[in-house]
């Protein structure tokens, strides 16, 4: 069980036809579900989420594509060895995922679906373990959410692909 497998956050902040903006996906693996927040209504929507496959950690199926170092191995501290990891998605999708050797920290994410085309996620300035607790909990307006009813569960992808999609309309 990895550091981060518990959740992830997504926040969204900008500014669109002289309005700003600021919305939050939280998603909690454990539990099933995310949080979609919007700070400027302080509106909220509970919503299931399929967490089978979480880009945060390599899937049991991923194969080994290399390995590499980033940065400079001529001075002690100034780069990383990384491992590149691919494999396939549901509904005709491929991923590439790139992980720290040492520690199995996450640096990027990228996939490519026929549905919603190709979507990458760089991460940095990472935190081992949990340097706040709070950060898996919702903001108190979303205390009286009630759990939408989807036809089918939302995943890592389809969160994404909602955020950009609001994030875009606002702009």
């Amino acid at each position: 069980m990895m550091l981060w497998d518990r959740g992830c956050e997504f926040k969204n902040f900008g500014i669109g036809d002289n309005q700003d903006f600021a919305l939050d996906q939280l998603m909690l693996f454990r539990e099933g579900v995310y949080y979609e927040s919007n700070w400027k209504t302080l509106s909220c929507k509970k919503i299931k989420l399929d967490s089978s496959f979480i880009p945060m950690q390599v899937p049991p199926d991923a194969k080994l594509m290399g390995q590499v170092f980033m940065g400079s191995s001529s001075s002690s501290g100034m780069g990383v060895l990384t491992n590149t990891w691919y494999g396939s998605l549901s509904e005709n999708g491929l991923y590439s995922t790139v992980f720290t050797e040492i520690g199995c920290i996450p640096v990027s994410f990228t996939s490519y679906t026929p549905q919603s085309g190709w979507l990458t996620v760089s991460t940095f300035n990472w935190v081992i373990g949990t340097s706040n607790p709070m950060d898996y909990l919702p903001p108190d307006f979303c205390a009286n959410s009630e759990l939408e009813e989807t036809e089918t569960p939302h995943n890592f992808f389809t969160v994404m692909e909602s955020l950009a999609m609001k994030s875009k309309r606002i702009e």
